[in-house]
């Protein structure tokens, strides 16, 4: 028997501490191609994807209006959220940006993996031992995880998935970390190239508030959760061509 909805408070006192300037400034990242996370924003004043439509129905729920904020990374979305400028934005979680922003719940599980040139650098082990560079996001939970999986020296930081994936085609780096999700989307771009089955990180990708807004964080989780309970989110990954992605399960 499934849970009943969290109720979601309505009174203004509650709205105002997700919508302090009237509308919800939301935070979204870009990528070349839309996914469970990245957006595609060729009109930064219109972005599109699962994230865009998550924000703009939390945003309906208050009786408000979606505003966005276009990044090329997580980690400046994490800042601005940090600094008040942004009510809300979606990002993977490690223990780093937890002391910046607080989390609720996941709406999707992340692994975070490598598109890799060759199948003889396609294992950890593999890697470890032949791969040579390896090219990440700035400031991502994704290419901290590779760092601390392969080591410092091998790593190369870009501010945006177009950058890194542009490096790996020219030859400057053999590997790109990516959530395993999004390296599936972009992988026939690159003949010749394999998705690393092995994870070396599993993390979530969930909704965050500033730090030390208990009124915020408790709508940000009852609208997720109810969004998990009745089908919004599964509809929203259908919307986009995501139905073999599956939502996080409800409660995490």
């Amino acid at each position: 028997m499934s849970a009943p909805p969290m109720e979601i408070p309505t009174d203004a006192e509650a709205r105002q501490a997700l919508l302090s300037t009237g509308k919800l400034r939301a935070g979204v990242v870009r990528a070349p191609a839309a996914g469970v996370f990245f957006v595609s924003a060729d009109d930064p004043m219109s972005p599109r994807g699962v994230t865009v439509d998550i924000a703009r129905e939390l945003a309906r729920s208050l009786g408000a209006e979606a505003t966005f904020n276009v990044f090329p990374n997580s980690g400046e979305c994490t800042d601005a959220v940090a600094a008040g400028g942004l009510d809300v934005a979606f990002m993977p979680v490690d223990d780093e940006r937890r002391r910046k922003v607080d989390f609720g719940p996941a709406y999707y599980l992340l692994r975070s993996t490598f598109l890799v040139d060759g199948a003889g650098v396609a294992t950890i082990a593999g890697y470890r031992q032949h791969g040579r560079r390896f090219v990440g996001i700035a400031g991502t939970t994704t290419l901290r995880a590779a760092i601390r999986t392969f080591g410092a020296e091998r790593a190369v930081d870009v501010p945006s998935v177009e950058e890194a994936l542009a490096l790996f085609a020219s030859g400057a780096v053999d590997a790109v970390a990516l959530s395993e999700d999004y390296l599936r989307v972009v992988q026939a771009n690159h003949p010749g190239s394999v998705v690393m089955a092995e994870a070396f990180q599993e993390t979530s990708i969930s909704i965050a508030v500033g730090k030390n807004r208990p009124v915020a964080l408790r709508l940000a989780t009852a609208f997720l959760e109810n969004a998990k309970m009745t089908g919004l989110v599964r509809r929203i990954f259908n919307e986009h061509g995501l139905g073999n992605e599956p939502v996080a399960p409800a409660g995490l």
